[in-house]
């Protein structure tokens, strides 16, 4: 029973590692996202940071109208990055997690 507690935490400080190491990974992965008609576009790290905003000089003219296209169209590119580094981190972490039985009614 010890060696398999200490296989399990062996396991489990191998998967943080490998978390920590896709974290660092999705800092290069990066998502595009325009508005519909292109007049904005951003772009995101699947860790939600912001690299980069290109903003059409027609949308300059009317305040109101810039600040809806930068908030619907970050909003979508923060949605698609969070889905991407969701499935990544869980897709390492569930590859590392010990069999534990019963665990597996969480699903």
């Amino acid at each position: 029973m010890f060696g398999d507690l200490m296989g399990m935490m062996g396991k489990l400080k191998e998967t943080q590692k490998k978390v920590e190491e896709t974290k660092k990974r999705l800092d290069t992965v990066l998502i595009d996202q325009s508005s519909n008609d292109g007049k904005l576009q951003v772009t995101i790290t699947a860790n939600r940071t912001l690299k980069d905003i290109s903003i059409d000089e027609e949308l300059f003219q009317d305040k109101e109208q810039l600040e809806d296209y930068l908030i619907l169209t970050l909003n979508k590119a923060i949605e698609r990055a969070t889905e991407v580094h969701e499935r990544e981190i869980a897709a390492v972490a569930k590859d590392g997690m010990p069999n534990i039985p019963g665990m597996d009614m969480f699903k």
